[in-house]
């Protein structure tokens, strides 16, 4: 299966990428890293800057539907920048219309947010954004990993990189059911 990751050009977490990105790779899927513009995205290791890592498609020149599930690390900076790209916020959203699995990790639900695709789900994220959830019509819970599966889709996600391991492995075995 391939799927897309999707970051803004600065700002995401570097585990939350590298991590699922290296659990999808090694379950045999295809990673793609998708962004906003070409060139380089800036990782960061919470504050400090972090390693590059080569942009392979962008946003605008590429779909939803040439993908079979999409992850969405976290990092404070990497969803606020997201939410304001149309773009992005729109690709995001075409996974849902499709029915296609979605994964987010941390503050990566502000972009589900933005979308406004959270409206009668359960899900976790960073403890910060519940209210921002709740006021969007999601549930937040305190879990380490949750999985939804209300509308044609199923939707996992994590709190933050302590649940990384869970997260991987729950949306593997997620993504690999609905290929």
């Amino acid at each position: 299966m391939r799927i897309a990751f999707l970051t803004a050009p600065e700002g995401v977490e570097q585990v939350e990428l590298t991590e699922p990105w290296q659990a999808a790779v090694d379950a045999g899927h295809e990673a793609v890293l998708v962004s906003t513009k070409p060139g380089k995205v800036q990782a960061f290791d919470h504050l400090d800057t972090a390693d590059t890592f080569p942009v392979q498609e962008v946003v605008g020149e590429t779909s939803a539907d040439s993908f079979g599930g999409l992850v969405l690390p976290g990092g404070v900076a990497n969803p606020d920048f997201l939410r304001m790209d149309d773009k992005a916020v729109s690709f995001v959203r075409d996974f849902f219309e499709q029915g296609r699995p979605v994964a987010a990790i941390c503050h990566a639900a502000w972009t589900l947010v933005e979308a406004d695709v959270v409206r009668g789900r359960e899900l976790t994220s960073w403890p910060s954004l519940r209210t921002d959830i709740r006021n969007a019509g999601g549930t937040w819970v305190d879990e380490q990993v949750k999985v939804c599966d209300h509308g044609p889709n199923k939707l996992v996600t994590s709190r933050k990189p302590d649940d990384l391991k869970a997260f991987c492995g729950t949306f593997l075995e997620v993504f690999g059911a609905e290929a």
